[in-house]
């Protein structure tokens, strides 16, 4: 499937509602058409008392332990964005308002497969402006220890990522990919979070994961899979990672040409190699599509 020249929007509201795998909050969620070149805005409707308007940028992220979390300078906070982020940007919607009642994202099965059933049922609109593209130029790399992550020149969207666990349930996996909207649809769009037990327990007696089950996660105990259906991959603990970069990457704005990989990374390591990224300019370009149109005419 061909990347799109021109932006898109939503044909009218996606409405849908969760528990937070975090807060354990009910949350309503309301995402909405807007206008070209809006990009993707968080709004707080449960926050009177100050702006709560929280617009998606690579700054904006705040908190990556167990989630990405965004911020305004007024301190508005929304946590666990990046499947909804994935499926926005895959599903090629550049520019939506997205509406909730609460401070977490719902978490629904753990994947992005929900909000890609959610967004087609919505409909997708074709808008005038361009879509721009953020083009890598050099490679950008960051390395924390045995953590990894890099954006590196390439033709097309890719993702590469690998894990290692000392769990049987896991060990190493390795996920190299071309990614477009089909491919993100077949490959990645169904692959759910995990955790191990024991981590699970304590997150809860720090007051995290109140909302977490095996209903929207794939819970390991040692070297067994505990959730009673087993895995819909049996690689898709890697691929769920892959997915969650995919998600983290568009706080840029803009979807990628070029290719990310990763290794042992996770919220945070993505959001240090996207700020890296944005603090030399010289390393990517914006590109518009349109204009190799109008070469081919």
């Amino acid at each position: 499937m061909a990347a799109s020249a021109f932006q898109h929007t939503l044909q009218g509201p996606a409405i849908f509602a969760g528990v937070g795998v975090h807060t354990g909050a009910r949350t309503r969620v309301s995402v909405r058409p807007a206008a070209a070149n809006t990009g993707i805005v968080f709004v707080r409707t449960d926050v009177t008392d100050r702006d709560n308007r929280v617009p998606v940028s690579a700054e904006a992220v705040c908190k990556t332990q167990l989630g990405t979390v965004i911020t305004n300078a007024a301190d508005v906070t929304v946590a666990t964005i990046e499947h909804l982020m994935a499926a926005l940007v895959m599903l090629e919607i550049d520019n939506a308002v997205v509406e909730l009642d609460g401070p977490e994202m719902p978490i629904m099965d753990g994947s992005s497969q929900p909000f890609v059933e959610i967004l087609d049922r919505a409909g997708r609109r074709g808008q005038d402006a361009p879509r721009r593209y953020i083009e890598i130029l050099h490679t950008i790399e960051v390395v924390d220890g045995d953590k990894r992550a890099a954006l590196s020149p390439a033709d097309q969207f890719e993702v590469a990522f690998e894990i290692a666990f000392d769990s049987k349930a896991i060990g190493r996996q390795r996920v190299d990919l071309l990614m477009d909207e089909r491919a993100f649809r077949t490959e990645l769009a169904d692959c759910r979070t995990f955790g191990f037990l024991h981590e699970v327990e304590a997150l809860r007696a720090m007051g995290l994961a109140r909302g977490g089950s095996m209903e929207n996660a794939v819970v390991i105990e040692g070297d067994r899979i505990l959730n009673p259906e087993g895995l819909r991959r049996p690689d898709e603990f890697v691929r769920h990672k892959a997915l969650d970069a995919i998600g983290d990457l568009f706080v840029l704005g803009a979807p990628v040409i070029g290719r990310f990989e990763g290794v042992l990374a996770g919220h945070g390591i993505n959001n240090a190699v996207v700020r890296a990224l944005v603090a030399q300019p010289q390393a990517w370009r914006y590109r518009s599509l349109v204009d190799n149109l109008a070469h081919a005419v």
